[in-house]
Parts: C-alpha cells; structure tokens; sequence
C-alpha cells in the first residue's frame, strides 16, 4: 500500500479502518472482570470489601464462610469473591470458583501467608494458568509474619518459578495502593482501561500502560521490511490506543471523533510515516530507524492524546499540532498544556 504524502492521503487510510468493531472491542473493555481466587480462609472477602469500599461479602474467621460466588459491581466491572478451594466441612466448593476464572480477564491468586504455602496452593496456580487466565499471585496478612516475610517471599517465588508476588494486608491495606492496582494494571490492557475509568488517581498509570504497549507494538510493525505493508496496521494499533485513553479518562468518544483527532494529531506526522517507508528500502539498519520513527511517533502521538482528555477536550486543532511538534522534538519532556480556548 503507498505511503501518505499528505492529509487527505492519510485521511482515506483512517477511513480504511473498521471503526464500528474498534469501538465495541474498547467499550467491552470497559466490563472487564476481575476475580479473586484462593484457598478457604486466605481473605478473600476481607481484599474484596477493602476494594470495594463497603461490606458486600461475609467476612469470618470459620473457614469456608464463603460458599456461593458473591458479584458485586465495581465502577464499569464485576469484582467476583469466590468460595475457598478445597474440602470445607465435606464440601468442595472449587468448581463454581472455576466457572468464574473462565470467565475472567484476570485472577488474583490471594495466599494466606500465617498458613504457609501448600503444595494445593501451587496446584491452584498451575490450574489458572492451564485455563489460559492471566493471573496475579498475592500473599496475603503480611502483618502476621513481619519478620519473615522476606524467606517467605524468597520461598514462595522460588516454588513459583521465579513468578513476581505481591505482598499485602487485605486487613489494614498495606501493599494493595501501591503495589496491588499497579500490578493489576500492568497485567491486563483491558483491565488497565477499566481500572483508569474507575480510579481517577491511577488514570495516568493507566493511560501510560496503553501508551507503552503500543509503542512496543509500534517497534515491532515499524520494523517490518516490507515497505507500506506496516502501515494499515499501525494506523489501527495507534486509533485503538486513542479509544483506550479515551475510555480511560471517561469520556464518551464515538469513532467519528476518535476519527477527526487522530487525523488532527497524524497530520503532523505525514511526512514521518513517508521517510519510515522509505527508510525501510535499507536493509537492516533501515529498517531499525523505521521501528524507531514509528515507535517515537506513537508514544507521541499517545501523549498529546493524554493531554487532550486531561483538558477535557478544549485543546484546538492547532495546539495539538503545535503539542505533538514540540514533544516529538523532545519526547522525554512531559507536555505542558498551552491555554485551553474558550
């Protein structure tokens, strides 16, 4: 496919993109599920109250008070409190907690560290993974084993392949604002939009998660050596970018204006996407420069879009031009927002 050579060159590959099916791929995002899974007794409820902000699910030192699923909605997604695997009082209630993983986008595996870690509790582990569910490994009442906590987490990571733990207190809330929700956002795109629309104070963790994800993507299609083959693709990795942050900051942002600021933004970088493609006509370093242009111009491209929601959409077409030249030009720079028209 030819490279653009100027606006409406560009604008017609825009209008080559499947819009409507974007859209709705974003917008399901926006329901992604979070479910939180573990053996009987690890407080589970105890995280899902503390995330939730009140009392929804039954908290009790009994083992297995838990013995139905329990959904409650969280912001724009469904927060899942599961029964405890394993055998309570005669009863195996794992098979509806596996239900609920299935349907998941991401599990959180809540360990109990006073109980120590059983070989259940790896094969709990292993049997998320095998269902093909993205999955966090939590150890959960750190306040409970101060002292060794390190050993623990040492043991528990060495049992787990070197898999990352995230140490917490569901009870006093240790571990879960600093370091729960930025796992949770680095471990799933659409859990990382769902979290940003919710959670005001973690919207630019977010919005940089989608924006370094594209990027990388961006490396690697820019660097493809086939000249004009990349560039469909590029442009409808970049717009989905652009429907998560706008997803991300709440607003509600059809195609036909995702459409119109992407165009706005892409317009400074016509001539960009020409020299990438011709780039890629030198084999090997070529094509590296190319990767390079084309991952450059999306972090850019990302960050002005950042700026434009965090205005509330009042920059003008001019000042996002006027941004995404003067952030190209220095990229490692943070955006400062020229005055908002009237």
């Amino acid at each position: 496919m030819k490279p653009p050579t100027d606006l409406p060159s560009l604008r017609s590959f825009f209008d080559s993109i499947d819009w409507s099916r974007m859209e709705k791929e974003v917008a399901d995002e926006a329901h992604a599920r979070l479910v939180i899974v573990g053996p009987v007794n690890s407080g589970k409820s105890t995280l899902f109250n503390l995330l939730k902000g009140q009392v929804v699910s039954e908290v009790s030192a009994v083992p297995g008070t838990t013995k139905t699923p329990v959904s409650e909605h969280f912001g724009p997604f469904t927060l899942v409190d599961t029964p405890g695997f394993g055998e309570v009082a005669g009863t195996d209630h794992s098979r509806s907690a596996q239900t609920e993983i299935s349907q998941a986008q991401l599990a959180l595996l809540l360990l109990d560290a006073g109980a120590g870690v059983r070989q259940s509790d790896l094969n709990l582990y292993y049997e998320i993974r095998a269902a093909d569910v993205p999955v966090l490994v939590v150890l959960n009442k750190i306040d409970l084993v101060r002292r060794d906590l390190q050993a623990v987490l040492s043991d528990l990571s060495f049992r787990l392949q070197g898999i990352q733990v995230i140490p917490i207190s569901a009870r006093t809330g240790a571990g879960v604002t600093d370091q729960l929700i930025p796992a949770i956002i680095e471990a799933n795109e659409a859990v990382a939009v769902v979290i940003g629309r919710t959670l005001p104070a973690y919207r630019a963790l977010a919005a940089r998660r989608i924006i370094r994800s594209a990027m990388w993507w961006s490396l690697l299609l820019g660097a493809e050596p086939i000249p004009g083959l990349d560039l469909p693709l590029l442009l409808g990795m970049q717009a989905r970018m652009i429907l998560r942050l706008a997803a991300i900051y709440g607003e509600s942002f059809t195609a036909h204006h995702a459409r119109e600021l992407l165009t706005t933004i892409a317009g400074s970088l016509v001539a960009r996407y020409l020299g990438m493609e011709v780039a890629k006509f030198v084999p090997g370093l070529g094509w590296v420069v190319s990767g390079i242009i084309a991952a450059l111009g999306t972090v850019t491209m990302g960050n002005v879009a950042e700026a434009y929601f965090e205005s509330g959409r009042r920059l003008t077409p001019q000042q996002l031009r006027r941004l995404y030249q003067r952030m190209f030009r220095r990229p490692n720079t943070p955006p400062a927002l020229p005055p908002a028209s009237s």
